[in-house]
Formats: structure tokens, C-alpha cells, sequence
């Protein structure tokens, strides 16, 4: 046998087993079980885009589908991971202020209507506020407000016409916050009886007990999903629910929702569990009514910002990061490198230094050790928000404040913020896509549903639009960075620091992977399995 000869057949028989690799990992994905997950709280409701939370996101995104969807198995979601889902392609003029969408045809929803163009128009007008129809909140409405209108020209294309370019609209889209709503289906039965084109169907949400999803069999994705059900229950004990965990009750816990201190407990009681610690695009802050006394005093505001230890916080939770209004690289895209945070006022080492100038201005406001401010710090009944809580009590008093903690039910909360029935509350946000467009409008614009504390700066916002429409990619991270590092100086929402939690699952429950960028886009469970 000749050299060639031999070199040939090796390669045939690699092909071979290269094909035969593959096509054994095509076929080892299980049909059929039920994925049982525990809830941490009670969803407000089950319509995604009137809620804010991913005790909405987690539970219901199986039961729709987006134009465009971020790849589930990529566990950084950007720009180059964003795939088609009802869109089956898309394309941009070329002054980048249209962008076309061919639909998929044959997709039906959960009740057998046929999903069209005008189910896209129909979720657009909602969300800018041009349908009769009317959301009970919009708190993305700021995402779309470059939007000029959305015309379907066939039932299988439709065109989204923007004001300006928008390099990011294709984020936002992906995202688990922008689900296709049926125009046949009013807004007021998608809260508790929702109807989508996703892999599963409701089955039954029961306030306060649990969700239960069934396989829709007329899902548009072949094979897919390979569950045959998940089912949700609502178990408002983070100690009980992780017991149940453990003791083979659960399959997965509910995502990101272990902290560092459990999850060592929770290994030592179940080595066989595969847990991953990830970020999560979540941070811990600090929301201030700035429209009532003593908050209104912008020399006060800026001492409670001066006084934070931040290094503190994170010793105290076990893991996270110092960051920015954006979350901090390497997970996250867009926000400051360490040396450009470090410049910013009160984000250097120097914690002492920052709180005596604290001290010097509180004593100028008229307080000090023998007339201290007395306070309330507000939160969220989560393990996410009360250890930082009390932390933060402690650490005003070293600035001559005393604050006693407020400890809100979690399903209260977000009502609580609209209504700015706080003094000072400890928050966490969680951006629904890591792109400045997201974090900058939604949380920091002044006409924004999500703008709790009533921030607003006329010349900083301006600067979102400028940023937004850049098309040059390095330019535009040059602009966020500036963009950002005002936001801090300004005290617009005083960042403590970025969140890094667990997600466990049962070592047979596989093709789950936990996002680094986002708690809110990887939920579809579409491509989950049991290996039992």
C-alpha cells in the first residue's frame, strides 16, 4: 500500500468517526420527564412586558418567542450570539434606520391562530403606546422610543422604521423582556392566561402556589422542546426550598438565587450537584428620594455616597465585583476598566479619606455625633437585599446617620419604588440586555417607568441619543465610558457593587447553561433534557 493510499484511508475513517461523533450527540438528547424548578416569590403577574422582574422572565418565557433570540448555549450574550426565532432572517438599509424581518410561516399560537405580521405591528403599537389596547405599565416603553411606526408589508415581512440609527435595536430584541404578543389576545388575559408560540403551553398559574407548563406539540422547531412539562412551585423559605433541593424534591433551583454562603453549605450536604457561580448583569444600589427632605439636599446625597465601603459588601456576600452604571469586563461589554472607575469620586481605595470629607459635609448640613439624622433604609424581602441592607445601615453611622431597616415583601417592592414610598432603599437592577441603550434609557432617562428615584439631567440624556445612533463600535465605547463615569459623579443611582450568585441543578438535567451578562435571556428551557 502506497503512502497516498494510506494517508486516504486514515482520513476517510477520521470522517468517519468525526460524523459518527456527531451524529451521536445529535441523538443523545432525551425526550419526555418534567423539569421541576423552585420559585422564590409569587409572580406579580405573567405578562412580561408590563413586569420588571425575573419572577415573571423565568417562568413564562417558555411560553413565547421573540423576532430574534439570544443562542441559549452561549453563555455571553452580545451582538455575534444573536440567532433568528420567529424572524427567519433580517437586514438593515443603508442608513441603518429600517430593519426588514422575513417571518417564519406556519407557526401557530398556543390556540391555533395563525401568527402574522400583524401580530409583530400589534406588539409594537403596545409598546409605544399607539394601540387602543393599553399595557397596565410599560416599563420598557423607553426601549422603543426610537421607534417611528412598524409595518408589515406581507403577512410574512415586516419593517421597523427608527427616527434615527439604533446599532442595538437587535440586542433589545433578543432579549427575554421582548416577547411577540398575539394581537387577538387582550393585554389584560396575557397577565394571567397568556398565549404564545413558544415550546410550552400554560397549563395553570396558581397565585402564590406554582406555574405548570406542558409541551406544545405544535411547536415550530423540530424536536423541540424535549421536555414534556415544567412545573413551578412557589416556595417563599430560601432555607426550605433549598432542603427540598437537596433532598431530590427540585431539579434546579431557581436561577442565580444561591448565595455564596449557602452554596458552600449546600455542596457540603449534595456533592453530586453541579452548581455554577456566574454575574449575572445585576447590581446592588442605592436608591434616594431626592424630592423629599433631607434627600432633596444634593451636599447630603453626596455624602451618603461618599461614605460606602465598597470592598466591605462584597467581603460580606463572598463574591462580586466594584463596577460602574455598567457591568464591569470581562463578562460584561461595556463597562469601566478599573482605572477609569478608580478616578471617579468616591469609587477610589481610600474609604476613610472619602468619609471624613462625608463627615464635613454633614456637619455643615447641622449634624454630627450629638445630632445624628435618623432614617430608614427600605428593601426587598430577598437574601439578595437584606444582607447589603443591614451593611449599609452600619456604614451610615459612621457619617452620623441612624437608620433603621424596612423590610418590603417582595412582591410590594416595585409598587413601593413607583410610588418613591422610600427615603433611602437598597435595590438591585438587572439589565435585561448588556447594551448601554437598556441601562442609559431605562433606568437613568428622565420620563422612564423605571426611573425610581426621579433622576434627571437634561445634558447627560442628550448624550444617550448621541451615543445610541454611533455606528463605529469604538467610538460609540468611548462615548459610554464618558456616559457612565458622569452618571457616577452625578450620583444618579450610586452603584454599591456588581452581584455574582449560583444556579444548581441535578447532575441529569442537562443542555442548561447559565448566562454571565443577563438573568433574563436564557430561560426558553427549549433545549433542556433529563438523562435519567
Amino acid at each position: 500500500m502506497n503512502t497516498w493510499d494510506r494517508h486516504s484511508r486514515l482520513l476517510i475513517a477520521g470522517i468517519a468517526a468525526l460524523l459518527l461523533c456527531l451524529s451521536d450527540q445529535a441523538f443523545a438528547q432525551k425526550s419526555g420527564g418534567t423539569l421541576r424548578m423552585f420559585h422564590r416569590d409569587n409572580p406579580p403577574s405573567a405578562s412580561i412586558h408590563e413586569e420588571t422582574s425575573a419572577s415573571t422572565v423565568v417562568p413564562f418565557m417558555p411560553i413565547f418567542n421573540n423576532l430574534v433570540v439570544f443562542d441559549p448555549s452561549v453563555a455571553q450574550s452580545s451582538d455575534k450570539s444573536i440567532q433568528p426565532d420567529l424572524a427567519e432572517s433580517w437586514s438593515w438599509n443603508d442608513d441603518k434606520t429600517e430593519l426588514t424581518f422575513k417571518l417564519r410561516r406556519g407557526v401557530k399560537w398556543h390556540d391555533g391562530w395563525a401568527f402574522t405580521a400583524s401580530d409583530v405591528e400589534c406588539t409594537f403599537n403596545l409598546l409605544t403606546n399607539r394601540a387602543r389596547d393599553k399595557l397596565r405599565q410599560n416599563p420598557r416603553g423607553t426601549w422603543y422610543s426610537n421607534i417611528n411606526y412598524v409595518h408589515g408589508a406581507t403577512d410574512y415581512e415586516v419593517t421597523i422604521y427608527l427616527n434615527q440609527p439604533q446599532p442595538s435595536l437587535l440586542s433589545l430584541l433578543a432579549s427575554g423582556f421582548s416577547p411577540i404578543y398575539p394581537c387577538h389576545v387582550p393585554a389584560a388575559q396575557m397577565r394571567l392566561k397568556p398565549i404564545g408560540t413558544g415550546p410550552f403551553k400554560l397549563e395553570s398559574f396558581k397565585q402564590f402556589d406554582s406555574v405548570r407548563l406542558v409541551r406544545n406539540p405544535d411547536y415550530f422547531k423540530p424536536g423541540r422542546p424535549y421536555l414534556d412539562g415544567i412545573e413551578i412551585y412557589i416556595v417563599s423559605s430560601p432555607a426550605t426550598a433549598l432542603i427540598s433541593f437537596i433532598a431530590g424534591r427540585f431539579d434546579m433551583t431557581f436561577p442565580f438565587e444561591v448565595t455564596i454562603a449557602q452554596l458552600r453549605d449546600l455542596r457540603r450536604q449534595a456533592p453530586r450537584v453541579v452548581c455554577e457561580t456566574t454575574s449575572m448583569n445585576n447590581y446592588t444600589n442605592i436608591l434616594i428620594n431626592r424630592d423629599a427632605p433631607p434627600f432633596d439636599n444634593a451636599d447630603i446625597r453626596r455624602a451618603l455616597t461618599l461614605a460606602l465601603d465598597r470592598r466591605a459588601f462584597i467581603a460580606s456576600e463572598g463574591d462580586g465585583q466594584i463596577g460602574g452604571v455598567l457591568q464591569p469586563p470581562d463578562d460584561g461589554l461595556w463597562g469601566l476598566p478599573a482605572d477609569k472607575l478608580a478616578a471617579v469620586p468616591g469609587y477610589g481605595p481610600d474609604v476613610e479619606k472619602n468619609r471624613e470629607e462625608a463627615r464635613a459635609i454633614m456637619r455643615r448640613a447641622g449634624f454630627g455625633p450629638d445630632k445624628r439624622m435618623r432614617t430608614k433604609v427600605s428593601t426587598r424581602a430577598l437574601a439578595l437585599y437584606k444582607g447589603p441592607a443591614t451593611i449599609l445601615a452600619d456604614q451610615l453611622r459612621e457619617i452620623y446617620i441612624d437608620a433603621d431597616l424596612d423590610i418590603v415583601e417582595a412582591s410590594h417592592w416595585s409598587p413601593r419604588l413607583s410610588r418613591k414610598d422610600y427615603a433611602i432603599g437598597l435595590n438591585t437592577t438587572g439589565n435585561g440586555v448588556d447594551d448601554p441603550d437598556q441601562a442609559f434609557f431605562e433606568n437613568f432617562s428622565c420620563r422612564s417607568e423605571r426611573n425610581y428615584n426621579g433622576y434627571c439631567n437634561g445634558e447627560i440624556e442628550r448624550l444617550f441619543a448621541l451615543q445610541s445612533a454611533e455606528i463605529d463600535l469604538e467610538k460609540r465605547r468611548q462615548m459610554v465610558r464618558d456616559i457612565d463615569a458622569k452618571l457616577l459623579a452625578d450620583g444618579a443611582r450610586p452603584t454599591i457593587m456588581w452581584n455574582r450568585n449560583a444556579t444548581c441543578w441535578q447532575p441529569y438535567v442537562k443542555g442548561y447553561v447559565a448566562h454571565v451578562n443577563s438573568m433574563f435571556n436564557g430561560f426558553r428551557f427549549e433545549d433542556v433534557w433529563l438523562d435519567r
